[in-house]
């Protein structure tokens, strides 16, 4: 399942024009990026992985020039081969959707270079250049929109900054005793809706979150649409896009999402359990296309139980 891992695409820095202190590239990276040993640097600069923009090798003495793109392949011991596929759902000229699955991460970070969505669609089709237009954690499965190339990145992340997009989650959780009393009285009816808005800053550990006293910074809309046995089926529109915003508003409401590792209580670091992916999807993004004025409006298959 593991082994050593060499990125396939290549990672970039440019070298700053105020820089005066460094002789050469290698010194440079050594000290820019200070969790890498001066060794690991010095070996792959010997084995020639590290490059100008031209291809052109740099070598241990290689003169320091700023302004410049120096070209690196980021390394790990090992990497896990999460073993699910992506799917392409829509593309055209600028932009993809496509599905994430769980546990695959978006882009590159810590351990994961290859294993991650963006790095299998730029394999996958041959363009180097595509970059997400927003976030949507490892964790959590569904519709992610990318740009095929940086410079268009700006105009589609303004409809996740400006709230021009209509996202649509959807999510199983267990249902509280009191529903789940209505329900078997037959008093409870369906859809049942929640608007939940308070005010959520970073946890301990920094990754995860927090509801605090204060005035709201976060906004989302919960219904149940559904009940199977103690489970409810949930739809969740995020007006705004906080970390982890959804999972902390279900756990707000007495019904943490099921599989969730975080909420209500942060369990020990431990391999992933592909049999129990968090329930959690990114069903729906429909939006109008800043550039084309198309309309857009694309859904992925609904959560199992």
């Amino acid at each position: 399942m593991f082994s050593s891992v060499l990125a396939k695409q290549a990672s970039y820095v440019v070298l700053p024009e105020n820089v005066t202190d460094k002789p050469t590239v290698l010194s440079f990276l050594v000290e820019h990026f200070g969790q890498i040993g001066a060794d690991v640097w010095e070996a792959r600069v010997s084995d020639g992985k590290v490059h100008w923009q031209d291809g052109t090798l740099i070598e241990l003495d290689t003169l320091y020039r700023p302004r410049v793109r120096v070209y690196y392949y980021r390394e790990v011991a090992s990497e896990p081969n999460v073993p699910f596929d992506e799917k392409i759902i829509y593309t055209d000229e600028r932009i993809i959707v496509a599905f994430k699955p769980h546990f695959l991460a978006l882009h590159p970070s810590g351990n994961v270079i290859n294993e991650c969505l963006v790095n299998r669609l730029r394999a996958k089709l041959g363009i180097e250049t595509i970059v997400p237009a927003h976030r949507l954690d490892r964790a959590t499965a569904g519709l992610i929109l990318l740009c095929l190339y940086p410079e268009h990145r700006q105009q589609y992340h303004d409809l996740f900054k400006h709230g021009l997009i209509c996202k649509e989650y959807q999510a199983l959780a267990k249902l509280t005793p009191e529903l789940l009393a209505n329900n078997k009285s037959g008093q409870l009816a369906l859809p049942l809706h929640w608007t939940v808005k308070n005010r959520i800053v970073k946890g301990e550990p920094s990754f995860t979150m927090k509801v605090i006293e204060g005035e709201a910074n976060t906004h989302s809309e919960i219904s149940l649409i559904e009940v199977r046995g103690e489970v409810g089926v949930f739809n969740l529109s995020p007006i705004t896009g906080r970390t982890h915003q959804l999972r902390v508003h279900m756990q707000s409401l007495g019904m943490p999402i099921l599989n969730d590792k975080c909420y209500p209580q942060l369990q020990a670091k431990a391999q992933d359990d592909y049999n129990k992916p968090l329930r959690l999807l990114a069903r729906r993004l429909h939006f109008t296309d800043p550039i084309s004025g198309k309309l857009i409006d694309l859904e992925c298959e609904a959560i199992c139980s």
